[in-house]
């Protein structure tokens, strides 16, 4: 699953991905495999359940990783429409690291575009809640480009759910 880039540092509820508590990528993922979008949050801190959700993502077989190495943020705030890449994630090498990678999930329209860039030409981008093919890296791969989980996208929460749990049958996780 691989995100933009994350929100300034100031906007942190934890070191870990998706640390903004505004950002609704946890509540996705605690109605979709719990049935309770705050099973991933510590609601009197307003905060993250971070070893929690460490130990579901490892035990899924869930990676997560952002686009970007290096980013610069035109604005000071956490909005993709104001986030120029100044260097991508060499996918080959993270790829390398997980053999049995098969699906890419990206989170946003930035994440698809940033993504893009490391497909060989012709690749289709995938549109929201749908899937494109790519050969990439000595293997197949599906192209997953989901709605993105920012309370900025216009989309309900069950909605957006809904919307990634077909994507998590489909992959055989659930």
């Amino acid at each position: 699953m691989l995100g933009s880039f994350p929100p300034p540092k100031t906007r942190w509820k934890m070191d870990f991905y998706y640390p903004n508590y505004q950002n609704d990528m946890w509540r996705i993922l605690g109605l979709i495999f719990y049935k309770d979008k705050n099973y991933f949050l510590n609601l009197p801190n307003k905060s993250f359940k971070e070893e929690l959700i460490r130990n579901f993502l490892n035990e899924k077989g869930i990676a997560i990783f952002d686009t970007a190495y290096k980013v610069i943020r035109l604005k000071g705030n956490a909005s993709d429409k104001f986030l120029q890449i100044h260097t991508a994630t060499n996918l080959e090498q993270i790829l390398e690291q997980i053999p049995l990678c098969q699906n890419i999930m990206t989170t946003g329209d930035k994440a698809t575009d940033t993504l893009m860039l490391s497909m060989p030409e012709g690749t289709i981008k995938p549109i929201i809640g749908k899937a494109s093919k790519a050969y990439f890296a000595s293997r197949d791969l599906t192209l997953y480009r989901m709605p993105s989980s920012s309370r900025a996208y216009p989309l309900a929460l069950e909605d957006k759910a809904e919307s990634y749990k077909k994507i998590f049958i489909e992959m055989g996780l659930l």
